[in-house]
């Protein structure tokens, strides 16, 4: 699925009816039609009081449209109208007069907070004050309108976007914006609903199809694509018959240091799990024993040092070398990463302390090999590409410095980003159970398998992230969040991969077609 700019959006609507040749105001009444589609679906006529709050935008006027199909169908319905200016958008307007020449209850225009209306527990709140194209953040009595309706039991449905939110511009007023409990976006999803600053805004939303233009939305280079099920189906691979396991590659990894060593024992069991041929791993000398006893599948070799990574030596050629979990960042290990970058063009997936080497030492980036893969968390991030005051400008430094190196960075968290070049990618798998320690590190084994067996970079970073998180989610279906182990999303990865191909079931008593849900 793509995400789209909101000048991008603008200017599908645009091209829509002029090729379509309809008017704004006929898309906007398709966009209403989808809006109350869903809500008949689900309510069936149920007398529950609908509390609808327009701006005097589009998004007001999409308001208004559906409030005019509620009425007409015989909910209970209730129009507000926020006046904070005299300018009138000129779709509002005539969804205004159309609403005026059907019903006597005509909206309630609010100009002051002694407007605001009671709104019982069990009632439903429409969101529709204020739309994409908002420049500023809302102020005085309509804040604190937005303030209210945020205070209220009610249910809040947001019409396209949170009112306050901007779809991909920095946050306005944290204080000003609409906590939607569920949102009905237009044709596709902003890029604010997955960045942790907005993203709590939008705990859960649709897109809806209006009809868009469906070439300028297949040629346009999006701001973002969401890697979702169809999209990973397209990575696997199928295995040949006849494939023996040095078909599927031998990979690398270097790690651990005392202490640490269930690092290893994780992103080595992971990179197996993943479909890796061969791993050998590199560990100091006492963690050798550690490996082959907890994951008898490995290779090892060791290094001189008891306790830490102090030189990396090995006699044959990986397909892909990773370097990073619980390896420590000693004075020697600094010099035995400055070493492996030196002498080896190997594709790397580097994490975690070899990442915060290198952010110490960020000369050491001109030696990483082209198309390498580094993972790193927020804390990891921030001391590779400097703080930030807002996800956008984190994701501009992200962008700027994988262009520069022209390295794929991967930016984990609650919607784990991945950034190549122009491209960005937004991963829709994971839960917050796994926000737990190891993580990061079975993480770093499924993307080193899945470059060891020949998948592209890039291909192998999405399909790897898309995965952890399917096999995160089939855990927690099992366990919850909180009692979710890394082990066991490296356990469950199998099921993640035959989950990948699944058929879904339609609910019992359902005919197959037309079962899925809006």
């Amino acid at each position: 699925m793509n995400i789209f700019s909101a000048k991008q959006l603008y200017e599908a609507d645009k091209i829509t009816t002029e090729k379509q040749e309809i008017s704004s105001l006929d898309l906007m009444e398709r966009a209403a039609g989808q809006i109350y589609n869903w809500l008949h679906q689900r309510m069936q006529g149920a007398q529950v009081p609908i509390h609808i709050f327009c701006g005097i935008g589009n998004n007001g006027g999409d308001g208004l449209a559906l409030g005019r199909m509620l009425l007409d169908s015989g909910y209970v319905v209730t129009i507000y109208v926020a006046n904070f200016t005299d300018k009138r958008s000129k779709c509002f307007l005539i969804n205004y007069d159309r609403i005026k020449n059907m019903t006597k209850d005509w909206p309630i225009l609010m100009t002051s907070e002694a407007d605001f209306p009671e709104i019982h527990g069990d009632d439903i709140i429409v969101d529709a004050l204020f739309g994409i194209g908002l420049n500023r953040a809302p102020e005085g009595w309509v804040k604190k309108l937005i303030q209210y309706l945020n205070a209220q039991k009610a249910f809040r449905l947001s019409i396209d976007i949170p009112s306050g939110l901007s779809a991909n511009e920095a946050l306005l007023d944290p204080d000003a914006v609409v906590l939607a409990n569920h949102t009905l976006t237009f044709q596709a999803p902003k890029l604010s609903f997955f960045l942790p600053q907005t993203g709590k805004y939008v705990p859960y939303f649709e897109a809806l199809d209006i009809g868009l233009d469906p070439e300028f939305l297949m040629t346009t280079a999006p701001l973002a694509r969401l890697v979702m099920k169809p999209m990973a189906q397209t990575f696997y691979k199928q295995r040949e018959k006849y494939a023996h396991k040095g078909d599927f590659g031998h990979a690398l990894l270097v790690g651990g240091s005392r202490g640490k060593m269930g690092a290893m024992v994780l992103a080595s069991k992971s990179a197996l799990r993943a479909g890796c041929g061969l791993v050998t791993t590199f560990v100091p000398a006492h963690g050798s024993d550690i490996l082959q006893q907890a994951v008898p599948e490995v290779m090892t070799l060791s290094d001189l040092n008891s306790d830490i990574i102090s030189k990396v030596e090995f006699n044959f050629k990986p397909k892909v070398i990773a370097i990073g979990p619980g390896m420590g960042t000693s004075k020697k290990t600094l010099e035995a990463l400055n070493g492996l970058l030196s002498d080896s063009n190997t594709p790397m997936v580097i994490d975690a302390d070899a990442i915060n080497l290198i952010a110490e030492n960020k000369e050491l980036l001109k030696s990483v090999p082209k198309q390498s893969i580094l993972t790193p968390h927020p804390g990891e991030l921030e001391r590779l590409v400097g703080s930030w005051k807002h996800d956008y400008e984190k994701l501009e430094k992200t962008q700027a410095l994988a262009k520069k190196h022209d390295i794929i960075i991967v930016i984990k968290g609650a919607n784990t980003i991945t950034i190549f070049g122009d491209e960005m990618f937004i991963n829709s798998t994971g839960n917050p159970g796994m926000a737990t320690a190891g993580s990061g590190d079975v993480l770093t084994g499924i993307i080193t398998g899945m470059v060891a067996q020949g998948y592209e970079p890039l291909v192998a970073t999405l399909f790897g992230v898309y995965l952890h998180g399917s096999a995160g989610n089939l855990v927690a279906q099992q366990t919850g969040f909180e009692a979710l182990m890394s082990g066991d999303i490296v356990n469950t990865l199998g099921q993640a991969f035959l989950e990948l191909f699944k058929q879904e079931q339609p609910p019992q008593g359902a005919e197959a077609e037309g079962a899925e849900q809006a």
